[in-house]
């Protein structure tokens, strides 16, 4: 494992400044649930039941807005977004503390389909600033930040209820909202790459890239929140069933840096993995840890196999998720990948509660280590039904089935040659679009616009646009299975 990987990526005009604002910006959106429970159960004196209540008409609305701003994104751009959600949240958080229940119930949920989408936001445009070969890192590196941040919120949320009251303290929320909002209308970074605006702006149809394979890689994202949700829930269980609710705090928060540390370790490998092996990994290694009794220490001991598989799980899916959609169709895409992860921990959170109050936190790990490995199986089949991978397009020379099937291309097939085309009969990088069929650079054509008998006919099935294959392999078999980075078939 080397550091090389990260300066290179740190190396990229804007990846940085990107990084450190969806940081900044996630503190305070990662604060919100907390802060809320804590008005409504202890300030407003209607217990966590009715906190519940608020929490899930906020996530509710979370869930149907994330796909739609994507998509507003998408079709609208950044800013009218950001500033429409920016709006939103300031006029919920400006008044949210003096609501009444009913209408808090209410204003959470529109709050919640107006939120700041800094998650998929950050995502999306990671993937536009950073070439493919590198994304996997940037996604990685991006995952740990998001471990910072709700390492952080949270407990700031906690800190601010406790001593300031719930009302300074979601007020505060509103204007880390609002700084966070002007940061990003600010910097507004590209949701595109520069070779992916010069692409001619087309309709993307959903059915191009929500296939049973996208519902599958939306499965398994929800599978890793369902593993983590329910491994917190049982950890605090188990801790406090044995008397040591004061170390919760800090047993969490070990967690975490046992996730970051993965996440570091991942980024910096070589080649990737598939998001089926990681989250399968992750649920098998949660299964036994309910074993494990006596001191806190041993529990927080048992958390590190699956820990350290953490980061890497949630950022895999991204990665996949950026290789298989259009750019004009990824910010939609980034939005349905929230709404996985949400909907993951909000269906782990009643079943984990349910199996510890009726039989203890150490079959609520178990559960939820098979649950997981048990989606990623269902998920499985329809995997290999993935896709094409919007880097790869066909080339529109035609090609007879025969000589397709014969695996060469006679020389009497013309291929365009661009009128630039040094004599040495080497097509440059610069001026060549491959969605207009020209060969790829360094493809030798001789002068005559033809192909040698000898070159394979790879004008008959598809040649990467952008990326050639020793960038894929550089970084995994480029859709997250198969062959040495994944479950072979």
């Amino acid at each position: 494992m080397a550091l090389d990987p990260y300066r290179r990526l740190l190396r990229i005009p804007g990846v940085p400044t990107l990084l450190v604002v969806g940081l900044l910006a996630r503190v305070p959106a990662t604060a919100t649930g907390m802060a809320l429970t804590l008005h409504v159960a202890e300030v407003m004196k209607l217990g966590y039941t009715k906190a519940g209540l608020v929490t899930a008409a906020s996530t509710i609305g979370m869930a149907i807005g994330s796909p739609l701003s994507g998509r507003f994104v998408d079709k609208h751009g950044l800013r009218p977004v950001l500033t429409l959600t920016t709006v939103a949240q300031v006029a919920f958080w400006a008044c949210a503390w003096a609501l009444p229940f009913p209408a808090l119930v209410a204003a959470a949920a529109l709050a919640g389909l107006l939120a700041l989408p800094v998650f998929s936001v950050t995502r999306q445009c990671l993937a536009a600033l950073v070439p493919v070969a590198q994304r996997r890192v940037g996604f990685t590196l991006d995952s740990m930040l998001v471990e910072l941040s709700y390492m952080t919120g949270p407990a700031l949320a906690v800190a601010g209820v406790t001593t300031l009251g719930s009302g300074v303290t979601m007020t505060v929320i509103g204007a880390g909202m609002t700084v966070a909002g002007v940061g990003l209308i600010v910097l507004n970074p590209p949701t595109r790459s520069a070779v992916e605006l010069e692409e001619p702006a087309v309709r993307v149809p959903r059915r191009q890239w929500i296939t049973p394979a996208f519902v599958a890689l939306l499965g398994t994202a929800a599978a890793a929140t369902f593993v983590l949700t329910a491994t917190e829930l049982s950890l605090v269980a188990t801790m406090n069933r044995a008397g040591q609710t004061e170390w919760v705090g800090l047993a969490v928060g070990i967690w975490c840096v046992y996730s970051l540390v993965g996440g570091f370790v991942y980024g910096g490998l070589s080649r990737g993995l598939s998001p089926l092996t990681l989250i399968t990994g992750m649920g098998l290694l949660t299964v036994p840890i309910g074993l494990v009794g006596g001191d806190w220490r041993w529990l927080i001991l048992a958390l590190l196999p699956a820990g350290l598989l953490c980061a890497p799980a949630l950022s895999s899916t991204v990665d996949v998720l950026s290789r298989w959609v259009p750019s004009g169709a990824r910010g939609e895409a980034m939005g349905f990948h929230g709404t996985a992860l949400l909907i993951g921990g909000a269906a782990s959170a009643p079943i984990a509660g349910a199996i510890i109050d009726g039989v203890g936190p150490g079959w609520a790990f178990a559960v939820a280590g098979l649950v997981g490995v048990a989606m990623v199986a269902v998920a499985l089949p329809f995997w290999r039904r993935r896709p094409p991978a919007p880097e790869t397009l066909p080339l529109s020379v035609p090609v007879p089935a025969s000589v397709a099937e014969a695996g060469t291309v006679p020389a009497s097939v013309p291929v365009p040659v661009p009128e630039t085309a040094p004599a040495s009969g080497v097509i440059p990088a610069s001026g060549v679009n491959p969605a207009s069929g020209v060969i790829p650079a360094s493809k030798p054509v001789s002068t005559s616009g033809t192909v040698p008998v000898s070159e394979p006919a790879l004008v008959a099935a598809t040649l990467p646009a952008s990326e050639g294959s020793a960038a894929r392999d550089a970084t995994g078999t480029g859709d997250g299975l198969g062959g040495r980075d994944g479950l072979d078939a």
